[in-house]
């Protein structure tokens, strides 16, 4: 499914060449859960934009996702996957405070076009998976950090992505709901979804099969 070749991504910050990426190769398969584990500076961030289809701008290498080579798709091509085929989860949950956890969820379905009773379908069918399907109508300012997390999740995988790719998720949670989110995301692994968690937590990868370290830009193992 996710398949990099040799990658290297180069930054020029005036007269010094950092190497972001060194000569990376990574291959997840469909349905793993895998997690990139590295300090601040490792790398990680700019190999989760690259997975995510962010950014698509490397010096060389290759990344192909589903058999298509991303750095030749259009614009509009690498739009439809990050919709389509990627749920995006983040530190800092991005949820519009003026709406209720419903209407977060429903956002990215409203631009998608999805038809209205489908779209109405999909978010109770992703509000129940994360369990809060009780604080549906409540606004973020009404939800803990865990439920927010949780709403974001919700968000990620209404429009039903092969792929959750999930950064930092629990960064900002104490243990105990960082550890329902983890399990969340343990929940949609087991049914099928592909996780790709970006973490500096070596606890938080116990739930991956597979663990991707990255140090100065490498993997390390």
């Amino acid at each position: 499914m996710i398949s990099i070749r040799s990658l290297n991504k180069i930054y020029l910050m005036g007269e010094n060449v950092v190497k972001a990426l060194d000569d990376v190769s990574v291959t997840i398969a469909q349905g793993e859960f895998a997690a990139i584990l590295g300090t601040s500076g490792s790398g990680k961030s700019t190999l989760m934009n690259i997975i995510g289809c962010l950014d698509t701008r490397y010096n060389s290498g290759e990344y192909e996702l589903c058999g298509q080579n991303v750095s030749k798709l259009s614009g509009r091509a690498l739009s439809l996957i990050r919709n389509n085929k990627i749920g995006f989860i983040f530190q800092g949950f991005n949820l519009v405070p003026t709406l209720t956890a419903r209407e977060n969820v429903e956002l990215p379905l409203i631009y998608r076009k999805t038809p209205t009773r489908k779209r109405q379908r999909l978010i109770d069918d992703a509000l129940e998976i994360v369990g809060l399907t009780s604080r549906s109508l409540h606004k973020p300012s009404e939800l803990s950090g865990g439920q927010q997390q949780r709403v974001a999740i919700a968000r990620a995988i209404a429009s039903t992505p092969d792929i959750i790719l999930a950064d930092e998720p629990c960064g900002n949670l104490d243990s105990k709901a960082g550890q329902k989110v983890m399990n969340t995301l343990s929940m949609l692994n087991s049914e099928g979804k592909t996780i790709v968690l970006i973490t500096h937590d070596e606890k938080a990868t116990s739930a991956a099969n597979k663990i991707i370290r990255l140090s100065d830009g490498r993997v390390v193992s």
